[in-house]
């Protein structure tokens, strides 16, 4: 027990010092559905672009690569009863579920269900864009505004070992459902 709580601090500490993390530059509320937008690495080159499908019974996001090679697709599952919205690979597999899992006065509680991987967890203040995605206590992403001076842009750090397409996928899903009439 004492040396997985210190193999997680120094996890943590790596992380923080940004020991093989990836940066990207997000656009807030990007979701107006029908929109297309770039999200984009650190130096500012574009990496991948969400393309919004308007005209549909749900939303639905794709995102593709450079190439334009789908890496995953972002849908909302209106009929269910509690917020969720389901990230498939390119190949229509579900890999995760973003779902809101508890709401309290103070911060929202979200979970990614991957459906190969660890449950993962978020803290923080999703409405402000100021979070960390856990695996079990482990800090795999980062989301926070303070990075940039633009209003309408925020930061997603990424970790080594977290799934690029899958955390950016959650970090899409995260914003459509938390600001749905933006």
């Amino acid at each position: 027990m004492f040396e997985e709580r210190r193999a997680r601090r120094q996890a943590n500490r790596a992380f923080d010092h940004g020991e093989g993390v990836t940066r990207y530059r997000m656009q807030q509320k990007v979701l107006a559905i029908g929109d297309d937008y770039w999200i984009d690495n650190e130096d500012g080159d574009h990496v991948y672009k969400v393309d919004g499908k308007a005209l549909r019974m749900r939303k639905t996001f794709h995102i593709e690569d450079r190439s334009g090679r789908r890496v995953a697709t972002v849908q909302s599952r209106p009929l269910r009863i509690k917020d969720s919205m389901e990230i498939e690979d390119a190949d229509g597999k579900r890999i995760a579920m973003v779902k809101k899992a508890l709401i309290s006065p103070i911060h929202d509680r979200w979970l990614i269900k991957q459906e190969d991987g660890p449950e993962l967890t978020l803290h923080g203040n999703i409405l402000d864009h100021e979070y960390t995605i856990e695996d079990d206590g482990t800090k795999i992403a980062e989301v926070s505004k303070k990075w940039f001076r633009l209003r309408d842009t925020y930061g997603l750090d990424i970790g080594p070992d977290a799934d690029h397409a899958t955390v950016l996928a959650a970090a899409i899903a995260i914003d459509a459902m938390s600001h749905p009439g933006d």
